[in-house]
C-alpha cells in the first residue's frame, strides 16, 4: 500500500491539536463527595473509562504497552488512542485511536468546525456552544508524506471515498514502524496536518489558549479567543 508514496524523516517542534475543555474539568461530583465516596466513583470511572482500561490491561486495536506513562498530559495522548467510534471511522483511524494535529491552530479550528458542523446538521439543528483548548505537542520520526501527493484519493472530501483508502495507508504505515501521516488539509486549503499513529509520537504536550465556537444556525461558527 506504501510502496509508491513517499516516507521522509521529519521533526516538528509544535502542532497543535484543539480538545474540547470539557475535557479539562475535574468531574462534576468531585467536590460533593467524601473521601470513601470519591474512592468509590474513581472504582467506577476506572470500570467504565476507555482510557483507563486501555491503561491497566489494554484494548482492542491497542496493547497497553504501546500507552504513555509518567510523563504530563498523558492521558489526553492515551484518550485520543482509547476511544474511538468503530462504525464512524475518521480519515486514518478505524480500528483504533490517533492524535490529529496541525502546524497552525487556524487549520484546527477549519477541521474542528466541519467536523462539528456535520453533527449539528444530522441533529436537525445548526445551534450549540463548544469550547476548546489548544494542546501543543511535538513530534518526530518517520511519516507518509501526502504533501508530495496532494491528488491521493485518500484526500477526498467524501468520507466513503477517502476514508478507506486512508485507514488502509494508516494500517500499512503502522505495520512498517512509522510514527504517522503528514498530509494537506482537507478543509483549509494550504494548511498542513500530521496525525500521529502511535502514542510514543506525541511528545512534550502542553495546554494553549482557549477558543469557543458559537453556531447560530449557519455551518460556518462564530470563533472568538476567549483565553490565552
Amino acid at each position: 500500500m506504501l510502496n509508491d508514496l513517499p516516507v521522509v524523516r521529519e521533526a516538528f517542534p509544535r502542532t497543535v491539536r484543539l480538545v474540547s475543555t470539557a475535557r479539562l474539568r475535574p468531574p462534576v461530583l468531585e467536590a460533593l463527595v467524601s473521601g470513601e465516596d470519591a474512592a468509590a466513583l474513581a472504582e467506577i470511572e476506572g470500570a467504565t473509562s476507555n482510557r483507563l482500561l486501555a491503561e491497566s490491561r489494554g484494548a482492542e486495536g491497542i496493547g497497553r504497552g504501546e500507552l504513555i506513562h509518567g510523563v504530563p498530559y498523558a492521558s489526553f495522548v492515551n484518550a485520543a488512542f482509547a476511544y474511538w467510534k468503530p462504525r464512524e471511522a475518521n480519515r486514518f483511524n478505524a480500528a483504533r485511536g490517533a492524535w490529529y494535529a496541525a502546524l497552525v491552530v487556524e487549520t484546527c479550528i477549519r477541521e474542528v468546525a466541519h467536523h462539528m458542523s456535520e453533527f449539528l446538521a444530522r441533529s436537525g439543528q445548526l445551534k450549540g456552544v463548544v469550547e476548546y483548548s489548544e494542546m501543543f505537542a511535538s513530534m518526530a520520526g518517520e511519516f507518509v508524506d501526502l504533501l508530495q501527493t496532494p491528488a491521493q484519493p485518500c484526500l477526498d472530501p467524501d468520507p466513503a471515498v477517502g476514508y478507506p483508502i486512508g485507514n488502509a495507508i494508516a494500517d500499512a504505515a503502522r505495520a512498517q514502524g512509522l510514527n504517522g501521516i503528514i498530509y494537506p488539509s482537507v478543509r483549509q486549503a494550504g494548511g498542513t496536518c500530521i496525525v500521529a499513529l502511535r502514542p510514543h509520537a506525541v511528545q512534550s504536550v502542553a495546554p494553549g489558549a482557549v477558543y469557543r465556537m458559537e453556531w447560530s444556525g449557519d455551518k460556518e461558527p462564530a470563533v472568538t479567543r476567549i483565553s490565552e
